[in-house]
């Protein structure tokens, strides 16, 4: 092999084995940390949204929820209508 063939093909070898690195999973699609929606809540949220997945992250205190898109499944802000992020405490 001469010498540029074995720098690429050392190089193509280590990205292969890059991909082989475990990808930490989150629980977006999983139940931890959903709640129950009180009315208050229920009655001003957008109504596009999945309020059937929604949770409360500690750290900012807002309601969040899992929206489905046709790639992957991703945590959104819940919001009002007017695009206001709904939360348990206030903004610092």
């Amino acid at each position: 092999m001469t010498r540029p063939m074995a720098f690429l093909a050392g190089s193509l070898t280590l990205l292969g084995l890059a991909a082989c690195e475990p990808v930490p999973t989150s629980d977006v699609t999983g139940t931890r940390g959903l709640v129950t929606v009180p009315e208050s809540v229920s009655s001003i949220a957008a109504p596009y949204q999945d309020l059937s997945t929604a949770r409360i992250r500690t750290e900012d205190g807002c309601y969040w929820y899992s929206h489905s898109g046709p790639v992957e499944t991703t945590l959104l802000p819940l919001r009002t209508t007017n695009g206001n992020p709904i939360c348990t405490r206030p903004q610092s």
